[in-house]
């Protein structure tokens, strides 16, 4: 019997490069292994060429976050007849989503990716003004959760934060996005060194959004006085501060930007450790594909990243805000870093996104068959 068709709904996909848009791919590719249907809806791009069963809608850049656009609320004809619908973003692409379900009266699954009023910070750098959005994407996304059947939250720290600031009536379930395991595996750290002109000795990195958010300050600050280079990949609104602020406190540092996917399992693996000091992370999902690859990391302890990262087998904690404490902690794992990397790829399978789509299949099955009753 096949898995139930499903129509995912999302606002960021291919080509731009995050969590979310990897996470859909990855479950999309992971249904078709097992026969089933997940047709993609996200905002259409002329620099991404549509895959089967992937429909653009028409959008326009949103001129505040490189890389993101501004889709419509538009449901292709082609993903009329699903099963169940997946909302990935609570945007107008997610809307989208809302409507078909609404229309054919069937089940509503939302991801809760990142906190909707997390995106203030993107329009607006006046507090009052960006205190005001905020409240307004909170009521907001309270009514975009109270359409859904049933919540997906990909940590348990992202669960209780929105139970806690919403009204949720929603059946909820934590369900991590998980690793595509066969591609983060341990690669070849000695290319991507040559690839990069990266010294031989220790490596400390991050990959991904450098948004002020992301506190990535504090992993610079922290790195002054250890003998290691620091690498970062990605990009984004503080990246021009962080460059000067390596420069002011002497860094070997390189700031690579965007790096393509293929090289990201020869990053991973060139890295001694990677450094991961953002306090918003729903799940940190950079943090296990590290892991996956043999690297251990140096995680805050707050947000999503108290639970992905475990102390002693795949990295450790350090308390947010206290440099020397992020520096004592970067120094004890460059110290443990072979016991580390053993113990991560030891875990490897238990972040396999093949157990991720189990429960995911399970999940679908469960509210179709509630909502048929």
């Amino acid at each position: 019997m096949a898995p139930p068709s499903v129509a995912a709904f999302t606002d960021t996909y291919l080509p731009t490069v995050n969590g979310v848009s990897y996470t859909v791919q990855t479950w999309r590719d992971r249904w078709r292994d097992r026969d089933g249907r997940m047709s993609i809806v996200y905002p259409g791009s002329d620099e991404y060429d549509p895959d089967d069963d992937e429909y653009p809608v028409g959008s326009l850049p949103f001129p505040v976050y490189e890389g993101f656009r501004l889709g419509t609320p538009t449901i292709p004809s082609a993903v009329d007849d699903v099963d169940v619908v997946h909302a990935h973003t609570p945007f107008a692409v997610g809307l989208g989503g809302v409507r078909l379900a609404r229309r054919e009266d069937i089940p509503l699954v939302t991801s809760y990716h990142t906190p909707t009023a997390e995106y203030a910070d993107y329009l607006t750098s006046r507090p009052r003004v960006e205190r005001g959005i905020e409240r307004v994407a909170e009521r907001y996304e309270r009514w975009f959760l109270s359409r859904s059947d049933a919540i997906v939250f990909p940590s348990e720290d992202a669960r209780e934060r929105a139970v806690s600031e919403t009204d949720i009536e929603a059946p909820t379930e934590v369900l991590s996005n998980g690793v595509d395991v066969e591609f983060f595996a341990p690669g070849d750290g000695d290319a991507f060194r040559d690839r990069y002109d990266l010294s031989a000795g220790p490596l400390l990195g991050y990959t991904g959004r450098h948004g002020y958010e992301k506190n990535l300050a504090e992993f610079l600050r922290a790195a002054a006085g250890i003998d290691a280079t620091v690498v970062l990949g990605g990009d984004g609104p503080a990246r021009e501060e962080l460059e000067s602020l390596a420069a002011d406190l002497d860094l070997d540092a390189h700031f690579l930007g965007f790096l393509p996917r293929e090289a990201l399992p020869g990053f991973y693996t060139a890295l001694d450790a990677f450094v991961f000091p953002s306090p918003v992370e729903t799940q940190g999902l950079v943090a296990l594909e590290a892991n996956a690859c043999g690297t251990p990391v140096v995680a805050v302890d707050a947000g999503a990243l108290a639970t992905t990262v475990e102390d002693g087998v795949t990295g450790y904690h350090y308390t947010l805000g206290d440099v020397a404490d992020c520096r004592a902690t970067i120094e004890r794992v460059l110290d443990e870093q072979a016991s580390l990397a053993e113990s991560c790829l030891a875990r490897r399978e238990q972040l396999s996104v093949e157990h991720v789509v189990d429960r995911l299949a399970s999940l679908y099955e469960r509210i179709v068959r509630k909502k048929r009753a």
